[in-house]
């Protein structure tokens, strides 16, 4: 599969990070990518550093404008699309959506983010709603997605619903960055931790993991860019630079995860006879 990822460096333009978009997915789209992902809520700026009311009217329905707008990319150049949206399910009810577009243009399925941080810099819980799906695959002409966002990325449990569900691929959109207070040290330890827990995602369940950040600074905060796709083994089949956007086409061999599969075992050594503590908050 030609995977196409985009990171991105977002303004207040919404309009104007539409049209780069756009520009971008056009190029690879041209190069022969069959399958786009972009980062998290790549609509705009990254808005949870700060808790502001009139925040909400940024938010929009599934569909509308922005499932027409990128769902007619997908239709013009037969290619599926991974988009990420601040959804408006109804009045004081919000979500940070994942919509899935398949080559017609269609909506082929959405994930609404079950896992929502609330962290110095990451107030996503005054915004989003936890969502409400459950973690399920989505089928499209290319295979089964097993879309994510972000958060997510950190959870093992989520990655492993994904893949006993049939998932042929990870993806995780993503807006991730440092924290400007801490240590260059510290700032590299959590960077490496973040992409070191995903590779384990791939290893774990023998499936490739594509992963898409945002770069650039926005209010203070650096994001750290390094958008990735690993292979089923964890292996880095890409990495993107911390500080550039990029557009670029990654190839991935998705008849690899069934060779890994036979050499890894991992699905038919598990103990669900003896897992059920696994939905437990903690055990005392």
């Amino acid at each position: 599969m030609k995977i196409g990822i985009i990171q991105q460096h977002n303004t207040a333009d919404i309009a104007d990070n539409k049209k780069r978009l756009a520009e971008k997915i056009t190029s690879l789209a041209q190069q022969g990518a069959t399958l786009i992902v972009l980062q998290e809520l790549h609509n705009g700026l990254y808005f949870c550093q700060a808790e502001d009311v009139n925040v909400f009217d940024q938010a929009e329905p599934i569909p509308g404008p922005s499932t027409e707008f990128f769902g007619s990319l997908a239709k013009q150049f037969g290619v599926v699309i991974v988009t990420s949206l601040f959804e408006r399910r109804a009045p004081g009810l919000y979500h940070n959506t994942a919509v899935v577009l398949e080559k017609d243009g269609t909506i082929a399925g959405m994930y609404r983010k079950m896992h929502i941080p609330d962290d110095p810099g990451y107030y996503e819980k005054f915004y989003f709603t936890p969502g409400d799906l459950g973690f399920h695959p989505i089928e499209t002409s290319l295979g089964k997605l097993g879309v994510l966002v972000c958060w997510d990325q950190w959870y093992p449990e989520a990655a492993r619903l994904m893949a006993l569900q049939g998932a042929e691929l990870l993806i995780y959109p993503t807006a991730i960055g440092y924290d400007p207070n801490d240590t260059p040290e510290e700032q590299e330890r959590q960077r490496m931790a973040w992409q070191t827990v995903q590779r384990g995602h791939a290893v774990a369940n023998g499936l490739p993991v594509v992963t898409v950040n945002r770069v650039g600074m926005e209010d203070g905060v650096p994001f750290w860019g390094t958008s990735f796709v690993a292979g089923p083994q964890g292996e880095l089949l890409y990495e993107a630079p911390t500080d550039q956007e990029i557009a670029t086409i990654v190839e991935v061999d998705m008849q690899r995860s069934e060779q890994v599969r036979r050499w890894w075992p991992f699905l038919r050594d598990r103990r669900i006879d003896d897992y059920g503590d696994i939905t437990q908050r903690y055990i005392d």
